[in-house]
């Protein structure tokens, strides 16, 4: 598996990014895991339901093929997107979003971070407060979209604009936050890439 590294870049390029690594896939190419941090963007699953929005968004917001509600992306959040086979891995997008959870966990842990999930809630968090969002999609059960975890602290207010994933009342965090020091983004970038490079092994069929 490869690690892709576009730097901070808008979200229609992010897509168009997958896009392609996705069709190299189907093509029978190998996997990638994208690792990026996005223009401030807010996003929305494909759904008649867009409660989740305020109307009064700072920054842009764009629909796309993903699952969920509203979320937001931008500066010192972790934005990745695994471009993944689940043909050789099982074909279960549940397994699949519990893969991803677990991977989040133990990126937090190695900042001395205790995150968890919580029962019926896709994501993670640190006791009440929501520091990673999931969202995917599959293409002939090839996998776009992901998960984004707010690494520094400035990534966090914009999302005070929406109703993140649609749950009422939460409240997001910041893994700055929580660990209570400041973060290097480029080393939290190196260190995701290998933590997700060494838990892959366990999705499997």
């Amino acid at each position: 598996m490869r690690i892709v590294l576009p730097g901070r870049i808008g979200f229609e390029d992010g897509l168009a990014l997958q896009e392609r690594l996705t069709a190299e896939v189907v093509d029978g190419g190998g996997e990638s895991l994208i690792l990026l941090e996005h223009e401030p963007v807010y996003t929305i699953g494909r759904t008649r339901d867009r409660s989740s929005l305020s109307g009064a968004e700072p920054h842009p917001v764009h629909e796309t093929n993903r699952g969920g509600q509203a979320t937001y992306h931008g500066p010192g959040q972790l934005t990745g997107y695994p471009i993944l086979n689940l043909n050789a891995r099982g074909r279960d997008l549940h397994a699949y979003l519990r893969f991803l959870e677990g991977f989040l966990i133990e990126f937090c842990a190695d900042y001395g971070v205790e995150a968890t999930r919580r029962e019926g809630l896709t994501g993670v968090w640190v006791g009440p407060r929501k520091i990673a969002s999931l969202g995917v999609g599959v293409r002939k059960w090839i996998t776009m979209h992901g998960f984004a975890i707010n690494i520094l602290r400035g990534s966090v207010e914009p999302f005070s604009h929406i109703t993140p994933c649609g749950i009422s009342g939460v409240e997001m965090t910041s893994l700055e936050q929580e660990a209570g020091v400041e973060i290097d983004f480029n080393e939290a970038l190196r260190r995701a890439a290998e933590g997700f490079r060494r838990a892959l092994p366990r999705l499997s069929g």
